[in-house]
């Protein structure tokens, strides 16, 4: 089998947990801890990063620190993984489901049209008029390793007074190229930035993620409610409600490790990627999709397209060749099931979605890990080719 998307331990990862065994550190305080932060703030070019213990914690403590609260709105994506909605739930409040462009990501145009037509200003205030409830924030999702539209998200955010957290967690070292944002990294344009180190992710702590955010004392205050929010250790004196977010020092010591591979990841991510799409280039009924023109991404994730016509039948052909690619030894996954269709949000607020359907039953993700082998990638593209659509 040629897993979708494995881990790389390559580098110093067992030096450097062994160390911090060694030297008994490996709970929520210890130097690998505060190297990892250090370093992971350097590499993206912001004040400073809190790492915590995933990257849904590090988008609940954005939604905490956005002021997010009981009853307010906040726009989200319904094509994504469902940990990046979950965290607004926790806030007691409620998403709004916004659909997807061609990247995948938020549809910027959509987007505009809803806080225009659906909502009105109240002052400096958003108010979504059918429900009356504030409108808060958005959280934005570079899906794949592929870059959101930023620079319309922004000037959106800006027009309606709304708090911006990059979802970051697909797309460390990705950045914009061309444009107002030219040379920022994914994570470091809106409010808040979270990031994520799952397994599968371009480089791993097992768990864990971060946060980083525009403003000094803002992070200040996410590292503070991360740990407790202790303001005296010795007496144990707690003047906010905290939470036990910490990343521990074992897992930093990994993540330390896996930081010095990450441009190497990254250039193989790339080179794994441009192989893939010179094999599919003549592939009936299907194509590699394609990342965000005037980005350099880290291509994350490699999706591929399938031609499939028929809407009504296109999920359960979809199911057939997931199955087939299976059989073959390959292992591949659809895109998402849609949000707002999930159980738990069902009765929520979802605008015009379209798109979004329309790729999550067409789009299956291919194996992408650092470790594969130009033979595995010819397998998979031959087992590909061998698909009826």
């Amino acid at each position: 089998m040629i897993p979708l998307s494995v881990p790389n331990f390559e580098g110093n990862e067992e030096k450097y947990v062994l160390d911090a065994v060694h030297q008994g550190w490996v709970s929520t305080a210890g130097s690998y801890v505060n190297r990892f932060e250090e370093r992971l703030a350097d590499y993206l070019n912001a004040p400073q990063a809190v790492v915590c213990q995933s990257g849904t914690g590090a988008l609940h403590l954005s939604l905490i620190e956005a002021g997010v609260g009981q009853g307010d709105m906040v726009i989200v994506p319904t094509l994504t993984f469902i940990a990046a909605v979950n965290p607004v739930r926790y806030m007691l409040a409620e998403p709004v489901f916004m659909d997807c462009d061609d990247s995948l990501c938020m549809d910027t145009v959509k987007l505009e049209r809803f806080c225009t037509e659906e909502c009105d200003m109240n002052g400096n205030v958003l108010i979504h008029k059918k429900t009356g409830r504030t409108v808060r924030a958005i959280v934005v999702v570079h899906v794949f390793g592929n870059l959101a539209d930023m620079e319309g998200i922004m000037q959106v955010a800006d027009r309606f007074k709304l708090k911006v957290i990059e979802d970051a967690t697909e797309a460390l070292g990705s950045k914009y190229i061309k444009g107002k944002y030219a040379g920022k990294m994914a994570g470091t344009i809106g409010d808040y930035g979270a990031f994520s180190f799952n397994g599968n992710k371009i480089i791993t702590t097992g768990g864990g993620g971060a946060v980083v955010a525009r403003n000094e004392q803002s992070i200040k205050h996410i590292k503070y409610l991360s740990a407790q929010a202790k303001d005296d250790e010795l007496f144990y004196v707690h003047n906010e409600i905290g939470y036990n977010y910490r990343m521990t020092n074992v897992q930093a010591a990994i993540g330390v490790a896996q930081l010095e591979l990450l441009s190497e990841f990254i250039g193989r991510k790339k080179r794994n990627y441009d192989l893939y799409k010179k094999l599919l280039a003549n592939a009936e009924g299907m194509g590699l999709m394609q990342f965000r023109e005037g980005t350099d991404s880290n291509k994350w994730f490699y999706a591929v397209e399938l031609n499939l016509c028929d809407s009504n039948a296109a999920s359960a052909k979809l199911r057939s060749i997931i199955e087939k690619l299976r059989q073959d030894g390959i292992q591949t996954r659809p895109i998402w099931g849609l949000i707002h269709k999930q159980l738990p949000y069902r009765e929520c607020v979802f605008y015009n979605i379209e798109r979004a359907q329309y790729y999550s039953d067409r789009v299956i993700n291919i194996p992408c890990s650092t470790n594969l082998t130009e033979d595995d990638i010819g397998e998979v593209v031959a087992a590909l080719k061998k698909v009826s659509i």
